[in-house]
């Protein structure tokens, strides 16, 4: 995955709060034992700690910005995200994005756009506390997505994805497939249900893959606001791979299998490997979000 060198990055759309010290609540997931179930829970990727009933209870939001934002300070031109991976999660929010508010734009609606908060260890929510166990979240209540990007080795440590800059751009994107889902009333049909392998909970993750498949489908034909250039230059077959394998590496059977021993299907919440590499594959070969109705 490649940027264009001369394109602007436009940080407005990222908070990063990184390092910063966390006022309000005390979160509520902890380490170890919890921890562990907390991230099986909320992998990959999911809602708000509230959604997933690991709220603090306090529901101020959020975090603090950092004296010092890292992201304003470096992240300023295209070649900076092919550099740096904090520059480059910028870069995909910004052609994230783009993307939505041009097929919005097209189908006769308007976008609200989502920013993106990177946080390190913990952070308060509209949503409720978290910790980095919960993995990357969207919380519908601020309209923020949430992500510590020391999530990112833990998927290739923890759960034995072959990592690269496309299955991080996944995960992103993914994130703002919830957020399409919450400005056209989707996402309502994950909350208070119950989970299993048909849950009205799994469909909406399934979705949710599938968008991110049809941005990945337009990313190279996307005009970028400062250049009228694509913002990605390219994608190789290489990168989808990456994604796809990311998808399958958090299946819930995936999750399952290693973290328990066994597979237990009446407990899924964001479906089987197979189906997330499905859905996100239908997203990029259609490029059409009609072709994503997993409630079918």
């Amino acid at each position: 995955m490649q940027f264009d060198d001369d394109a602007d990055l436009d940080t407005s759309e990222v908070e990063d709060v990184r390092g910063s010290r966390i006022p309000g609540g005390r979160a509520t997931i902890g380490g170890g034992i919890a921890g562990l179930i907390a991230l099986v829970l909320g992998l990959l990727f999911g809602l708000g700690p509230d959604e997933l009933g690991l709220s603090s209870g306090n529901p101020e939001p959020v975090a603090t910005s950092s004296s010092v934002s890292q992201v304003e300070q470096s992240c300023k031109k295209g070649r900076d995200a092919n550099a740096r991976e904090d520059c480059r999660l910028v870069a995909v929010v910004n052609s994230t994005q783009d993307f939505w508010r041009e097929e919005f734009t097209r189908r006769g609606g308007r976008y609200t756009p989502a920013s993106t908060v990177f946080f390190t260890g913990r952070v308060n929510t509209a949503c409720g506390a978290a910790t980095s166990a919960v993995g990357p979240f969207y919380c519908p209540a601020d309209r923020r997505v949430y992500l510590d990007l020391g999530f990112f080795d833990d998927l290739r440590t923890k759960f034995g994805a072959s990592g690269g800059p496309f299955a991080q751009a996944y995960v992103v994107a993914h994130e703002y497939g919830h957020h399409i889902q919450n400005l056209t009333g989707t996402l309502q049909k994950a909350q208070g249900g119950q989970p299993g392998a048909n849950s009205t909970a799994v469909k909406v993750e399934l979705q949710a893959d599938c968008y991110a498949g049809v941005w990945a489908h337009h990313a190279t034909k996307t005009p970028d606001e400062s250049t009228g250039r694509p913002l990605i230059t390219s994608l190789t077959d290489q990168d989808i791979g990456d994604g796809l394998d990311a998808a399958a590496a958090v299946g819930d059977d995936r999750i399952q299998e290693k973290f328990q021993g066994r597979v237990t299907p009446e407990s899924w919440t964001h479906g089987s490997a197979q189906q997330r590499q499905q859905w996100f594959y239908q997203g990029y070969r259609t490029g059409d979000m009609a072709r994503c109705n997993t409630f079918r």
